[in-house]
């Protein structure tokens, strides 16, 4: 389990040690530390990401004023292989850093299908519970105040949110090297850095999970 989170030894007055929990009260539980650690991940991915982003812009200026030296430097000679040389550099500093770029995203494909999994186990667990105890589901909640059915939503809104995310990055890595715009590469570098849809309510999202499991102290 990631650092931020209490043990399983956390005790919430009023109700058994979280060690003794069980059943879909343990798997809710796990599921709430894997969102946390998803999240972590992802967020570490982002700050990465975000340095090969601004590298892939500078290269990409740099190339475009090559271009624009080696039109005006066409009919000298003395100085156009060094500029062919200087280019060759930085298209292939340009295509590495777009390449890492892609690990990036593709690790981050891959917290997103984990995130999937957590939703169906959720709605699973759903499932056994309306099999267990009819169409009105558990009366009483598994830890504090929420029902099932609200770490099955909060889940689902989790999932949502970094999905989208997902598909910005995808759309951002596609034209990112290609862009000679700087303000629109500007805006690419502000939307991969902030993350328009994982926002202040995501957070919320994921803190009262952590908060409704006792991962974080109340």
């Amino acid at each position: 389990m990631e650092v931020g989170l209490q043990g399983s030894e956390t005790t919430t007055p009023g109700r058994k040690s979280q060690s003794a929990v069980t059943g879909s009260a343990r798997k809710v539980k796990d599921n709430a530390a894997d969102w946390h650690n998803l999240i972590l991940k992802w967020d570490r991915l982002n700050d990465e990401g975000s340095t090969m982003a601004n590298k892939i812009v500078n290269l990409g200026f740099n190339k475009s004023s090559q271009k624009e030296l080696q039109v005006m430097m066409a009919g000298q000679d003395t100085s156009a292989s060094s500029n062919s040389e200087n280019a060759f550099e930085n298209s292939r500093e340009l295509e590495e850093e777009c390449d890492k770029l892609l690990s990036v995203v593709d690790k981050m494909t891959r917290i997103v299908s984990k995130m999937e999994k957590l939703v169906s186990s959720e709605k699973g667990i759903i499932d056994l519970e309306t099999f267990q105890y009819g169409t009105g589901g558990r009366q009483t909640p598994l830890f504090q105040t929420w029902p099932t059915s609200q770490f099955a939503d909060v889940s689902s809104k989790l999932y949502e949110a970094y999905k989208q995310e997902l598909t910005l990055k995808r759309a951002i890595l596609q034209e990112l090297a290609h862009t000679t715009n700087p303000d629109l590469s500007m805006v690419y570098l502000s939307c991969w850095l902030y993350q328009p849809y994982t926002d202040d309510r995501a957070k919320l999202l994921l803190e009262g999970l952590l908060l409704e499991t006792g991962h974080r102290p109340i």
